[in-house]
C-alpha cells in the first residue's frame, strides 16, 4: 500500500511533533506564568522548567510560529469562505433590490453556500481531523466539505447562469488557491485542471445556445490557464513557508538540546553559576550557587528567583550593581562576605562575565556570576603548593625515619645502664619525643604520593559500628545513660567503596577531635550515618560527627584542614589533613559546619561518601548503640 503525499506542511513531520508543537504555547505561557507569581527564592514550587525556558525560549517560540502554521492558514481560508458566502448573499440581494431579475436557484444556492461555510468557521468542533494528511486525500469528508462543496457550488452557479450576467467564474480561484496552498502540487493542479474544465464545459453549453464561439471559448481559456498559474504560484509560496517551518522546527530541536547540554555541564561544575540581569533577577542557577546562597539545609529553589529582597544577600546585589555601572570587573574576581540570620557567615569569591563587550557601546542586559567558597579557593591554593611538596616529604621523612631508630635504640640501651632518678627522667623525655617524631612520620608517609589501597565494597554501617564501641573502650567510656558517646547508624547495609583501615582512621581522628574538645555530659559526642539522596545525583552516606561544645573561631576554622595547623602545643596538625587527605583519594568529601543550635551549639564534621547499593527509603534506624 502507497503512501498518500502530503501537503508541504506535513513533509518530514509525525504526528508526536505535531502534538508537541501544539502543546508547547502553553507550556510556555504556564512556565512565564509561574516565574512571574512566584519569585521568592524560598518558594518550593520553582521548577527545572522555568530555567530551561531561559535557554532556549527563543528558539521555542519560532519553532513554534511555523509548526501551527497549517491550523492558522487552514482557519483564514475557512474564514474567506465565510466572507465569500456573505458576499454572494449580499450580491443576491443588491441585485434584487435594483430590480434585476435573478434565477432563484442562484438566491437558494448562494444561501445555502453561506450557511455551511460560516457554520464551518465557528464550530471548531466540525474542524477536527483537518490536517495536512487529510486534505491530501480526494476522498477525505475534509476535502468535500471545503475545496470539493465550492467546486461543485460554483461550477453549478456558473452552469445556471451560461449568459454571463454575473461572472460566476472568479469565484473558482478559491478552491484553486486552497488546493494549492494545503495540498500536494499534484492535487492543486488537479483541482485547476477541474476548474477549468468546468468553464470549459460551460462555455461549450452557452455556445450550443448561440453564444459567441471565439469569445466564450477564448475567455474559459484564459480563466482556466489563470487557474493553473494561481495553483502552481500558491504551491511554491507554500512550499517556501513549509521549509521555513522545518528549518524553525530544526532550530529548536538543536537549541533544546544544546540547553540541556549546558545546564548538563553547569550543574555538574562544583563551581556557582548565576545569571543575573541588571534588576537582580537570576534567570538561571546550578545547584553549587543554590547552596552556596542558602542559609542552612533548606536549598535555594531553582531560577528564577529575585536577589532583592534578602538582607544576607545584599553584598551581592550591590557587587552586580557596580559590575553593570561600570561594565568591568576584575579578572581575577573580588571577595564578598554573606551574614546570615542564624549566625552563619560565609566569604564568596565572585567572578564576572557579561553578554556583551563593553566596546559594542550597548547597556549590558547580562551577567555570568561565577561564584565561590573562599575555603575552597584557599584549599585548592594549599593543595598546589603541598603537592611539590610531597614528593620531598616522603624522601625527608625516609631519611630521617632511619637515624631516628638508631636514636630510640641507643636512648633504650642508656635506659638500662642509668640508675639516677635524673638521668631516667631525661631517658623518657627522648623516648617520649621520638615517639611523637615516628607518628608525624607516618602521618607524613601516609599522605604522601605512592602506591594507593585499591578500594573495597564494605558495608559503612559495620565498619562504624565497630570502630565506635573499639575506641568506646580505648578511651573508658562506660557504657550508660551518661555515656558521651551516641550512635544513631541504620539497621541496613550502606555498601561503600572505601579501604577499611583507612576510614577507620579517619573516624578514629574525628572522633578524638570531637572527645578532646567536647563539654562534659551525657551524648556530648554524636555519630550518625544515614544515606542521602541529593537532586539531580546519585546516592549518598552521609556520616556525621558531632561535638556539644563551645564553637570553633573563625580565625580557626579557616585553617583547619592545612598540614601542621594545631591549637595544641604538642599536636601535629595533621589529623584533619590526614582525613580530608584520606577522603579524597576515594571519591569522598569532608566539610565542616557550625551547629547554632540554641540548646545545644557544637562542631560538627561530615563525610559524604558514595554509596555503591542501598537499602530501601524508610528502613528503621537505631537511636543509639551505647
Amino acid at each position: 500500500m502507497t503512501e498518500v503525499p502530503q501537503s508541504w506542511f506535513g513533509a518530514g513531520l509525525d504526528a508526536d511533533a505535531d502534538a508537541d508543537a501544539d502543546a508547547a504555547p502553553s507550556q510556555d505561557a504556564e512556565n512565564f506564568q509561574d516565574s512571574q507569581t512566584s519569585l521568592n527564592p524560598l518558594d518550593p514550587r520553582g521548577g527545572l522548567a522555568a530555567e530551561s525556558q531561559f535557554f532556549f525560549q527563543q528558539a521555542r517560540r519560532l519553532g513554534n510560529a511555523g509548526s501551527d502554521a497549517f491550523t492558522r492558514l487552514y482557519r483564514a481560508f475557512l474564514a474567506a469562505r465565510a466572507a465569500l458566502g456573505l458576499a454572494l448573499v449580499a450580491t443576491q440581494l443588491m441585485a434584487g433590490l435594483l430590480g434585476s431579475a435573478l434565477p432563484l436557484w442562484t438566491s437558494i444556492l448562494s444561501l445555502l453556500y453561506a450557511t455551511q461555510a460560516i457554520t464551518w468557521w465557528l464550530l471548531p468542533r466540525l474542524q477536527r481531523g483537518a490536517s495536512a494528511k487529510t486534505l491530501a486525500r480526494v476522498s477525505s469528508p475534509q476535502w468535500w466539505a471545503s475545496i470539493g462543496l465550492d467546486l461543485a457550488l460554483f461550477g453549478l452557479l456558473h452552469a445556471l447562469d451560461r449568459s454571463g450576467g454575473v461572472n460566476y467564474g472568479a469565484l473558482f480561484v478559491m478552491p484553486v488557491l486552497m488546493a494549492g496552498v494545503l495540498t500536494p502540487r499534484v492535487l492543486g493542479l488537479a483541482t485547476a485542471a477541474i476548474a477549468a474544465l468546468i468553464m470549459l464545459g460551460v462555455a461549450g453549453w452557452a455556445v450550443l445556445d448561440g453564444a459567441d464561439v471565439a469569445l466564450r471559448l477564448t475567455q474559459a481559456g484564459l480563466v482556466g490557464s489563470g487557474f493553473f498559474v494561481v495553483s502552481l504560484l500558491a504551491s511554491e509560496m507554500a512550499s517556501r513557508l513549509a521549509r521555513e517551518e522545518r528549518a524553525a522546527r530544526g532550530s529548536m530541536e538543536f537549541a533544546r538540546q544544546q540547553a540541556q547540554l549546558n545546564r548538563l555541564v553547569i550543574d555538574e561544575m562544583q563551581e556557582g553559576v548565576l545569571v543575573v540581569d541588571r534588576r537582580g533577577h537570576v534567570r538561571a542557577a546550578n545547584p553549587a550557587a543554590r547552596d552556596l546562597l542558602a542559609d542552612g539545609p533548606a536549598s535555594v529553589r531553582t531560577a528564577p528567583f529575585q536577589l532583592r529582597g534578602i538582607a544576607a544577600w545584599q553584598p551581592l546585589v550591590r557587587a552586580v550593581e557596580q559590575a553593570f555601572t561600570s561594565a568591568a570587573w576584575p579578572e581575577a574576581g573580588r571577595d564578598v562576605g554573606l551574614a546570615f540570620n542564624n549566625g552563619v557567615e560565609r566569604s564568596l569569591r565572585l567572578r564576572m562575565r557579561f553578554t556583551r563587550r563593553r566596546e559594542s557601546e550597548a547597556s549590558e542586559d547580562l551577567c555570568v556570576l561565577f561564584v565561590e567558597d573562599n575555603r575552597k579557593v584557599l584549599a585548592r591554593s594549599q593543595q598546589e603548593k603541598l603537592a611539590a611538596m610531597g614528593r620531598v616529604s616522603a624522601g625527608i621523612a625516609h631519611e630521617i625515619r632511619n637515624p631516628l631508630a638508631a636514636i630510640d635504640q641507643a636512648n633504650a640501651l642508656l635506659a638500662e645502664d642509668l640508675t639516677e632518678p635524673r638521668a631516667q627522667q631525661l631517658t623518657r623525655m627522648v623516648a617520649s619525643n621520638v615517639a611523637r617524631l615516628k607518628r608525624i612520620i607516618d602521618d607524613v608517609l601516609e599522605v604522601a604520593p605512592g602506591a594507593v589501597p585499591a578500594p573495597v565494597p564494605l558495608d559503612a554501617s559495620l565498619l562504624v559500628s565497630e570502630t565506635c564501641l573499639e575506641w568506646a573502650r580505648t578511651n573508658q567510656l562506660v557504657p550508660g545513660p551518661s555515656d558521651r558517646l551516641s550512635c544513631a547508624l541504620p539497621t541496613h547495609a550502606l555498601v561503600i567503596s572505601f579501604d577499611p583501615e583507612h576510614l577507620r582512621r579517619v573516624l578514629v581522628n574525628l572522633l578524638d577531635n570531637a572527645l578532646r574538645h567536647a563539654e562534659p555530659g551525657p551524648a556530648s559526642v554524636q555519630v550518625e550515618l544515614k544515606a542521602e539522596v541529593l537532586a539531580n545525583s546519585q546516592p549518598w552516606a552521609r556520616l556525621t560527627v558531632f561535638s556539644a561544645g563551645a564553637l570553633i573561631p573563625p580565625e580557626v576554622e579557616r585553617h583547619l584542614f592545612e598540614p601542621f595547623f594545631s591549637t595544641r602545643s604538642r599536636g601535629s596538625g595533621l589529623g584533619l589533613y590526614i582525613c580530608r587527605e584520606l577522603c579524597e583519594r576515594y571519591g569522598a568529601q569532608i566539610d565542616y559546619r557550625r551547629r547554632q543550635d540554641p540548646a545545644r551549639p557544637g562542631n560538627e564534621f561530615s563525610i559524604r561518601l558514595r554509596l555503591l547499593e542501598s537499602a530501601a527509603a524508610g528502613a528503621a534506624v537505631s537511636p543509639s548503640l551505647f
